[in-house]
């Protein structure tokens, strides 16, 4: 069975290595009627020049007619050589030979590249001054416009082509290999001296296509993410990927697909199939950022230590992969692009594949966004963003024109991203809101804390979204950046944010990650934060502390549709109010629970365990976690995860467990 599908594949192969082969030799039929229009006229030319009553100069000549006759050459030689093999055709036939001469002689169009815009302006001005060379120029109608780099680009599909349909084990692979890298040095070449950066396209006479934004963006290509660069031309837009550069080759792009904006459409989700999106829990995002946070610092004690530079080049290695796969995971929100004729074809116009390879090759030229925005790619100058606890006080707004039901929220870029950490409580009806509310924000590489304030609507009435605020209007945004200068001290601050007439308050103070992070002990024995989970669970008489069970209950109670209930801060006055009645074995406790916004219930839960004095992992055990969660056979990954597991104190693994039981229970909502 194996070997007959062999068989059928060398066989369909073998037609198609035909059928490529084929569309060249009829489209190097037409090249050379073109190169032979060109030269009909050029011997009687160089006779008239030595006469009295010449059409054209010699120089002139020499000028229009530069490297053609080679040109010509070049392409008849691999015609007569590859027509007789076509017509007897088999799978031993061997082309690779002519597509790698043919490359070799690309010197031929440098030159010929080079004369190209002299040549057609000579000829120009020799039509307005010579009414007979202007006849003569009808005759050979628009060869002198057809570029000859446009027939390399045309070769270069086609060795793509063919070595799509041609096994490694042929003769003709590496023929055939040396032949396109060949073919493609040479274009990038052309592009980059004859494509000024930011330079519009000419399309068709008249017409021209420029540049307008290049950005990346994550593509959902059949449930897997796929990074893009996308390109907003002014009259299509562009999807390509970024080739891997080997063996120092410039850069490339493959082009995905590209739609023309006369055919574009956007469809709202209520418009269209449900999408499914692939999400990673905000837990496995939150373990990439400490990983990376951790490589950093790594890299940081290495500069310090003036280690080796290829000690330094691994660890950026490490952080640039750990950074691409956090940017690949992290965006969740869907645009749904759409060809309102169908992916076949366009209503408006439709690329060659000719054009399409031009146009991509031009976009390395053109592009305007070169780097992916990973910190990695910043400036060594360049601040590196904070990383620790930012606690927020929003205290007040005022400039209201109206009464208002007036809410916050704060946000900061994370890695690339905005993301809502904290939300006031809703002022109701007032044009002088006043808060005072305190948010401990944890801070990942942060630069920029962002306060959007929206009014509370609650019609009922209307369409809601996902995230609960769809009907709610934004009032206003601003920002401030995070100076890691002027937060250096400990003490508070004040600052105004203004958005549109409107004045927050807010009091901002940062507490660094190396300090936040020393677990230090409880100073109250009988508490239950800064307490070994052993010692707890031992004097509660269970097997999983008693704050663990009350938060989880009440955040299934009532907080399980909650949008990351355990990335939004809640108010740290109501966390700190929750961790000292925990601490004092309050009986209230669960009275003040059930009065608490729930994320001050999810931030106090989080609080217990980062105050922990050993993690839950415990410090033995910890390395060997992170060794076992990055091997890559995943059946012995799972043995040793498992082992690692089954290692844990009693009450550490039954809490896990019980942790792990609540999240899968969240995810599934």
């Amino acid at each position: 069975m194996c070997s007959l599908q062999t068989e059928l594949d060398l066989e369909k192969g073998l037609e198609m290595r035909k059928w490529v082969l084929s569309g060249i030799l009829a489209s190097e039929e037409t090249y050379l009627s073109h190169l032979e229009a060109l030269l009909l006229p050029m011997k009687p030319l160089k006779a008239a020049a030595t006469t009295s009553q010449p059409v054209l100069t010699i120089p002139q000549i020499e000028t229009i007619f530069f490297k053609v006759p080679e040109l010509y050459e070049v392409h008849k030689e691999f015609y007569d050589g590859l027509l007789p093999r076509v017509q007897q055709w088999s799978h031993h036939q061997r082309v690779g030979d002519l597509f790698q001469k043919q490359a070799s002689q690309l010197g031929v169009y440098r030159a010929f590249v080079d004369n190209y815009e002299v040549a057609v302006e000579t000829a120009e001005k020799c039509c307005q001054a010579n009414t007979q060379f202007a006849e003569i120029s009808e005759v050979m109608g628009t060869a002198l416009l057809y570029k000859p780099v446009d027939r390399v680009t045309r070769s270069t599909l086609v060795l793509h082509d063919l070595l799509k349909h041609t096994p490694s084990s042929h003769p003709d692979h590496p023929l055939l290999q040396d032949a396109l890298r060949i073919s493609q040095n040479f274009l990038s070449s052309i592009n980059e001296e004859t494509t000024p950066r930011r330079q519009s396209m000419t399309v068709k006479k008249g017409e021209n296509r420029q540049l307008l934004k290049d950005s990346f963006m994550v593509e959902l290509v059949e449930g897997a993410r796929k990074l893009r660069h996308v390109f907003l031309f002014t009259d299509l837009l562009l999807c390509a990927k970024l080739k891997k550069q080997i063996g120092g080759k410039s850069q490339q792009y493959d082009s995905k697909w590209y739609i023309p904006l006369s055919d574009l459409t956007f469809q709202n989700a209520d418009e269209s199939e449900p999408l499914h999106i692939p999400q990673v829990p905000d837990e496995e995002l939150d373990a990439m950022k400490v990983k990376i946070s951790h490589i950093k610092s790594e890299i940081q004690r290495e500069k310090r230590a003036n280690k080796g530079s290829k000690v330094i080049e691994r660890l950026r290695k490490k952080l640039s992969e750990q950074e691409s796969l956090l940017l690949l995971t992290s965006p969740s929100m869907a645009l749904r692009v759409h060809n309102r004729n169908g992916k076949v074809s366009f209503k408006s116009f439709s690329l060659t594949s000719m054009e399409l390879q031009m146009l991509t090759n031009s976009c390395v030229k053109l592009q305007t966004v070169h780097h992916i925005p990973l910190t990695i790619n910043k400036e060594e100058d360049e601040s590196p963003g904070l990383h620790g606890f930012l606690n927020v006080i929003v205290h007040s707004a005022s400039g209201l024109k109206q009464s208002l039901n007036l809410y916050c929220t704060l946000e900061v870029d994370s890695f690339g991203y905005f993301a809502n950490k904290a939300k006031t409580r809703v002022y109701r009806y007032t044009t002088e809101p006043k808060w005072n509310e305190e948010f401990e924000i944890d801070l990942e590489g942060s630069q920029t804390l962002r306060l959007l304030c929206y009014e509370k609507s609650y019609n009922k009435t209307k369409q809601i979204k996902e995230d609960g605020d769809s009907t709610d209007r934004i009032i206003g945004k601003g920002q401030i950046p995070l100076d890691p200068q002027t937060l250096q001290g400990k003490d508070w601050q004040r600052t105004l944010i203004p958005m549109n007439g409107v004045e927050v308050k807010l009091s901002i103070k940062f507490t660094s990650r190396e300090f936040s992070l020393k677990r230090m002990p409880s100073r109250k024995p009988m508490g239950v934060f800064g307490i070994k989970i052993s010692t707890v669970t031992k004097r509660e008489h269970s097997k999983v502390p008693y704050i663990v069970r009350q938060c989880l209950e009440e955040i299934e109670r009532r907080g399980m549709e909650e949008v990351g209930i355990y990335r939004v801060s809640g108010v740290a006055t109501d966390i700190q109010a929750l961790k000292a009645a925990f601490d004092t074995n309050n009986k209230d406790v669960s009275v003040m629970m059930s009065e608490m916004d729930v994320n001050a219930i999810a931030g106090t839960l989080k609080l217990y365990f980062r105050e922990l004095p050993e993690p839950l992992f415990t410090d033995d055990l910890y390395p060997n976690f992170a060794g076992g969660i990055a091997l890559s056979d995943s059946v012995a990954k799972e043995s040793c995860m498992l082992n690692l597991l089954l290692s844990l104190p009693e009450p550490n693994l039954v809490t896990f467990l019980f942790l792990l039981d609540h999240l899968k229970r969240y995810t599934q909502t």
